[in-house]
């Protein structure tokens, strides 16, 4: 049944690493629940790579595919793509954020670089919600409020959103 599902997934986003792959695919395997290494294939005598070593790999990430490459040094990641994870709680927002920025880099509003260079963007789902508000002037306080973030903190928003004074949250850009 699970590869009859890979199969019916038309598109995958491929991670191009210069020769950290296998490193980058297990340390994402282990951060998301439901996720693991489907296939690994690995360079042979025509090369580009050094034989035998890692050259592609396929994952899922929560139930998501995704390919990786060792292809070299030629590509980096840019903030241009990042990953958007919807999450259901602060407690996820939380465990996410502290294992992604382990090594990497944290930046505002929910983004974050992790140690391989990849952006993510760990967002309560609860923040589309209050964005999306008939209620503009509510929205335009949560805006506000997250603006003013890193990690998105879910009760802050809330406080905002509310009308209510909010604490300083430790996540808030300084």
């Amino acid at each position: 049944m699970e590869k009859e599902q890979n199969k019916a997934q038309k598109i995958a986003p491929h991670l191009w690493f210069d020769n950290q792959a296998e490193e980058a695919v297990n340390f994402y395997v282990s951060v998301f629940k439901n996720s693991e290494i489907l296939e690994l294939t690995r360079y042979g005598e025509a090369g580009p790579g050094p034989k035998c070593s890692v050259m592609g790999i396929s994952f899922l990430l929560d139930g998501q595919k995704f390919m990786a490459l060792n292809g070299g040094p030629h590509f980096k990641f840019t903030p241009a793509i990042s990953f958007y994870v919807n999450c259901e709680s602060q407690q996820e927002v939380d465990e996410l954020w502290e294992k992604l920025t382990e090594g990497g880099a944290e930046s505002q509003c929910g983004w974050l670089t992790d140690k391989y260079g990849l952006s993510w963007q760990i967002i309560p789902a609860v923040l589309g919600e209050l964005l999306h508000s008939q209620d503009a002037e509510k929205s335009a306080r949560a805006m506000q409020a997250m603006l003013q973030m890193r990690k998105i903190d879910i009760a802050v928003l809330q406080q905002a959103y509310n009308g209510q004074p909010t604490s300083n949250p430790a996540s808030v850009i300084t």
